[in-house]
C-alpha cells in the first residue's frame, strides 16, 4: 500500500454512485441499499473480475491498463473530458517533493491587452484567481478585481450570486472546470486550502465536489442582472494564455445591435476617463 491519496478509487466510486441500473439496462428487483451501481455490476459490465474492481476502488491496484480504464469509462458513462481525466488518474504520478506554489501573475503583455480591450475582460489563473482585469469588467461585477477568486465569490458572496440567475447550475460547471484545471494535483496546498474553506462554508459546493464531475471551461452565453442597467445577455469566451500553466483570458461581448450591446455601452460611458 502507498500513502498517496487514492484518487483513482475515489473517482470511480463517486461516478459509480451516479449511474442508475436503468441507464445500463440492469433490471431493478426489490430494494437496493446503495445509490447507483453495485461494484459487481460495474465489474461485470466492464468485463473484469469483481475482486479486481474492488482492488481498484480500495487503492490496492492503481495502474490498470488503458483498456480497463476505457471499459470503466464506458460503463460509468463518462464523456470525453471525464474519460481523459480517468486516464490521467490511472497513469499514476511519480513521487515528487511538493514545492510551495509560486504566485501566479498574468504576463505583462496580456495584462496590457486586457486593459486596452473595449469589452469586459479578465485573466483567470489555474485556481480561478483574478490576475488581471479591466475597468469595464469591474463595472460589470465589483468581484471582478485582482486578487479575488471566482470560485469563492460564486459560492460565498450573496452579491455575486444575485448578479447571476441560476448561479447554482453555473456553479456546478465551475466546480467541474476547477477539478479539470487542477487535474491530479488535489494535494496541492492551494487546492487543499480552497476546497477545505468552501466545503466548510458551502454545503452546495461540498455536494458538487463529492460528485467528482470533470469538464473543460468553454465559452457560454451568460445572463447578468446588473443593478444599474438591468439584464444583460453576453457571450463569454475563454482563451488559453500561451506560455502559462493554465491561465485563461475571459472576454464578455454582446450580440451586435442587441439591447445588451446598448446597455454595455451605457455602462462603459459611465466609466471615469483619463
Amino acid at each position: 500500500m502507498t500513502d498517496e491519496p487514492n484518487l483513482l478509487g475515489a473517482y470511480v466510486r463517486a461516478r459509480r454512485e451516479l449511474v442508475t441500473p436503468e441507464q445500463v439496462g440492469i433490471p431493478v428487483l426489490g430494494v437496493r441499499r446503495v445509490p447507483g451501481l453495485r461494484r459487481e455490476e460495474v465489474a461485470m459490465l466492464a468485463g473484469i473480475s469483481s475482486d479486481y474492481y474492488l482492488r481498484l476502488e480500495q487503492g490496492r491496484d492503481r495502474n490498470p491498463s488503458v483498456q480497463v480504464l476505457e471499459s470503466l469509462a464506458r460503463v460509468l458513462r463518462l464523456d470525453e473530458d471525464a474519460t481523459a481525466y480517468l486516464l490521467r488518474l490511472g497513469a499514476g504520478r511519480p513521487r515528487r517533493r511538493r514545492r510551495r506554489a509560486r504566485r501566479e501573475t498574468a504576463p505583462p503583455g496580456v495584462a496590457q491587452l486586457v486593459a486596452a480591450l473595449p469589452l469586459p475582460a479578465l485573466v483567470e489563473g489555474r485556481y480561478f484567481d483574478v490576475l488581471a482585469v479591466n475597468a469595464l469588467a469591474t463595472a460589470l461585477s465589483p468581484r471582478f478585481s485582482v486578487g479575488a477568486n471566482r470560485l469563492r465569490d460564486t459560492f460565498l458572496d450573496p452579491a455575486e450570486q444575485a448578479l447571476h440567475p441560476g448561479w447554482e447550475e453555473a456553479g456546478a460547471g465551475m466546480v467541474a472546470g476547477f477539478r479539470s484545471s487542477v487535474g491530479t494535483d488535489t494535494d496541492d496546498p492551494r487546492v487543499i486550502e480552497l476546497v477545505g474553506e468552501l466545503s466548510l462554508a458551502s454545503p452546495h459546493f461540498s455536494r458538487l465536489w463529492a460528485r467528482h464531475d470533470v469538464a473543460s471551461c468553454d465559452g457560454a452565453a451568460k445572463v447578468i442582472d446588473h443593478p444599474q442597467v438591468g439584464r444583460l445577455r453576453l457571450n463569454r469566451e475563454r482563451l488559453s494564455v500561451s506560455g502559462t500553466a493554465g491561465q485563461t483570458l475571459v472576454v464578455y461581448h454582446p450580440d451586435p445591435g442587441s439591447d445588451s450591446a446598448e446597455k454595455l455601452a451605457l455602462l462603459a460611458s459611465a466609466l471615469p476617463t483619463g
